[in-house]
């Protein structure tokens, strides 16, 4: 385009010297016309290579939605006008984010070596229960970090901060980050084991939760799989390992001496086992293949949860997924007792108490609230949809176990929202028969349930939420709203004292707090600033929260195999 503008260029021939000076003048315009558009051409290319190659942070510089509406000057318009603009917003509610064409890519690379025979045997005991699926609890040194985090660290307020706001895979997360070291240690992995001593005490093996076979034979190309070892090694020596936690490829390499003594490694704690960043393209493909496509449900999960899914549909179309992280045992956890009676906040704290493995015994309710770090109450919820604009008839999925308290406080959310639906009220009590005390598969019906869903909302950012957004990413960015508990809190105190009102005025509070909250693409968190050595590695987002950009590409990938 530049090179034509060069040759197209017109010449003037004169001998007189008035002409060489008007010529002068004339290349002289016609310069500064070609740099011009020079210039344009070169920001219009990079806007485009922009576009096809970068997706910013949505919290920070979100791209606008292509249907975005100019601000809204509802005073000055007729009343017809007032209502299509309130109906057109009503429908951008559903409509997920501007994905930018990015989509799932899982296909390797033209370096990738696929199994290559094997070493010896990997063994696994995964830890957690279905709800800790894809981000566990960290363990965390304040001497490891900055000098001002180190100083808070000694608050129990920051110790919940890094407990639930610093993620590390769990369960489905831990098998998949073995299939990549088993991978990278050229060993045969052996169906894992799951955890039968977490809190829910659910004795499912790996057959009930996920499909066996399918899980073995969708990566026989990249490792071997057995469901158990042989029997000649059963009772023999093994090397029962702790591996360091978020290592990279050159650790588990340096591993494979263990070959040289022992045919058989037991790993012990298969959690944030594996580095979040920085590891080879392949690997991390390898990752999400094992995540999104091997690890598939049982067939009976998989059969009921679709059917659950056509169940909501029928019922009204589109329809919300609340993950309402208010259990007794969360809550317990937490130490987040706001809006319950004395009685029930005794009741959590004997809990606390008593349950041993909670280490964590005395917690300041009132900061861990202003800090965050509590799920939104049931009326909260209610409070934030309604003012996000979803209308009252709007179909909610609750997923979560029993919630605490009951229909009391439940209540609060079913008076704003009253087409509240339960799994139990979807399915028939014979469905749900096979699934009774098994939590980690009645979580899965929850799990395919969320992720299925035409918006998706974590009152909490725990475990599962992580999961399924991270899920909801990797399928196309489907629609996530994450509540800022942070800033809500201000505004619903600001509610109870009156100083604010609902109405016009709550809605667009939340609604300018929420714009760029809701799933849209970007990249991977790395850690916070000012957090140095090892520390930097538990302060980063989950590779499983969001695989972009080694899962997700662009438009120069259109052509791999997703």
């Amino acid at each position: 385009m530049v090179n034509r503008g060069l040759h197209s260029h017109p010449s003037h021939g004169s001998s007189s010297l008035l002409a060489s000076r008007f010529r002068a003048r004339k290349l002289c315009g016609s310069a500064i016309t070609f740099y011009t558009f020079f210039i344009f051409a070169f920001s219009f290319f990079l806007f485009l290579f922009y576009l096809r190659h970068f997706v910013p942070d949505e919290h920070q510089h979100h791209l606008p939605h292509p249907h975005s509406q100019s601000q809204s000057r509802s005073r000055s318009r007729s009343p017809q006008l007032q209502d299509s603009s309130k109906y057109q917003y009503q429908e951008q509610l559903w409509d997920s984010p501007f994905s930018h064409a990015l989509h799932s890519c899982l296909k390797p690379t033209a370096k990738y070596k696929g199994s290559q025979g094997f070493d010896g045997y990997l063994t696994v005991r995964s830890n957690g229960g279905l709800n800790q699926m894809r981000t566990g609890f960290a363990k965390h040194s304040c001497h490891l970090l900055s000098n001002w985090v180190a100083i808070l660290c000694k608050s129990e307020l920051l110790f919940y901060l890094l407990i639930w706001n610093l993620s590390n895979p769990s369960f489905s997360a831990q098998i998949s980050d073995m299939v990549a070291v088993a991978h990278i240690m050229n060993a045969t992995l052996v169906i894992p084991q799951l955890d039968k001593r977490s809190f829910w005490q659910d004795s499912s093996v790996f057959s009930d939760v996920f499909d066996e076979d399918h899980f073995i034979d969708s990566l026989k190309r990249d490792i071997r799989i057995v469901k158990e070892l042989p029997k000649n090694l059963e009772a023999g020596p093994r090397a029962r390992k702790h591996f360091t936690s978020w290592s990279g490829v050159g650790y588990y390499e340096e591993m494979k001496r263990l070959w040289n003594d022992y045919q058989v490694i037991h790993v012990a704690k298969s959690d944030s086992r594996l580095a979040n960043n920085d590891l080879p393209l392949d690997i991390q493909r390898l990752r999400c293949r094992a995540m999104y496509q091997a690890l598939r449900f049982s067939p009976p999960i998989e059969d009921l949860g679709k059917r659950l899914v056509d169940r909501l549909r029928s019922r009204g179309g589109r329809y919300i997924a609340l993950h309402l992280r208010y259990e007794k045992d969360m809550l317990s956890f937490t130490g987040c007792t706001y809006g319950l009676t004395d009685a029930e906040s005794e009741e959590l704290r004997v809990l606390r108490e008593n349950t041993n493995y909670w280490k964590v015994k005395k917690i300041n309710s009132t900061e861990q609230r202003i800090g965050g770090f509590c799920p939104l109450t049931p009326k909260e919820v209610g409070v934030f949809l309604q003012a996000l604009g979803f209308p009252p008839s709007t179909p909610i999925y609750i997923a979560a176990g029993e919630i605490y308290g009951g229909n009391t406080h439940l209540a609060e959310l079913s008076s704003r929202f009253p087409n509240l639906v339960f799994k139990e009220s979807l399915a028939t009590p014979e469905e749900l028969k096979a699934f009774t005390n098994h939590a980690s598969q009645t979580a899965a019906l929850d799990y395919i349930i969320c992720v299925e869903s035409d918006v998706f909302v974590p009152s909490h950012a725990g475990n599962m939420a992580r999961a399924v957004e991270g899920h909801r990413r990797f399928l196309g960015h489907r629609k996530t709203i994450n509540p800022d508990r942070k800033g809500l809190v201000e505004i619903f105190d600001k509610l109870e004292t009156g100083e604010l009102k609902e109405g016009a005025e709550l809605a667009h509070l939340v609604q300018q707090m929420h714009k760029n909250r809701q799933g849209a693409p970007r990249r991977r968190l790395g850690s916070p600033a000012g957090i140095k050595g090892r520390a930097r590695f538990r302060t980063e987002e989950s590779f499983y929260e969001n695989p972009y950009p080694e899962c997700i590409c662009g438009s120069r990938s259109k052509l791999e195999i997703t």
